[in-house]
């Protein structure tokens, strides 16, 4: 049986068996695009990785493209957990250096998680040419995190501690490119990895700098 395009999954098992037959196909599937890359894997691979039917990996998804979704839409939710953190307005009194921490703790947090999902980021980038059902999942997860650090911004502003001037939601999206793009040329293409508290501590210092905050001591 060919590959088919993603299409529509169908209904998630419902037994216990199932929904552990499922996740061991997600596990293996993650396994081989790493090691293969997305454009070489194919059905069966998967299935033989997962030690399962080929046939049975039709009960869960419709074809790879459809694995490859679920495998990447798990990976976002991963990476892109890691923004500023709203939390409540900060009151009055507040140590201001704590948005500089806070920034700090959020950067290296999306570095660990950059660096437990290279392998997979690398494989992304090429999948994110050509197939537009994965562009709009990317796009959603994306516009999610900035909002999230837009919103802790726009606290920030409220409370004096952050330039009013600033576009929240503009400044979200370009810290974040910054961000995203230094760590994929450290992580994937091998830029230059001998100094990686040295770039952290540049992206915090960058970070911290165009929102005006100040810095932890």
């Amino acid at each position: 049986m060919a590959d088919t395009g993603a299409g529509e999954s169908p209904q998630a098992p419902l037994t216990e068996r199932g929904a552990r037959t499922r996740e061991r196909l997600i596990a293996a599937a993650r396994e081989v695009f790493e090691e293969r890359g997305f454009l070489d894997t194919r059905v069966a691979h998967i299935a033989r990785h997962a030690k399962v039917a080929y046939g049975s990996f039709y009960t869960y998804f419709p074809s790879k493209e459809a694995v490859f979704l679920e495998v990447a839409d798990r990976l976002f939710e991963d990476m892109t957990r890691h923004s500023f953190t709203p939390g409540a307005d900060p009151a009055p009194g507040t140590d201001s250096t704590e948005p500089a921490a806070r920034v700090r703790r959020a950067n290296r947090a999306y570095y660990e998680a950059y660096r437990r999902n290279a392998k997979m980021m690398a494989i992304i980038e090429q999948v994110s040419t050509f197939n537009e059902e994965f562009q709009e999942m990317r796009r959603k997860h994306r516009a999610e995190s900035v909002r999230r650090s837009a919103r802790a911004i726009e606290r920030w502003q409220r409370a004096g501690l952050v330039d009013p001037g600033l576009d929240p939601e503009m400044t979200a999206r370009a810290l974040a490119a910054m961000v995203d793009h230094s760590l994929y040329l450290w992580l994937v293409q091998g830029d230059d990895t001998s100094d990686t508290e040295r770039l952290l501590d540049t992206l915090d210092a960058l970070n911290v700098r165009a929102l005006g905050l100040r810095p932890t001591p």
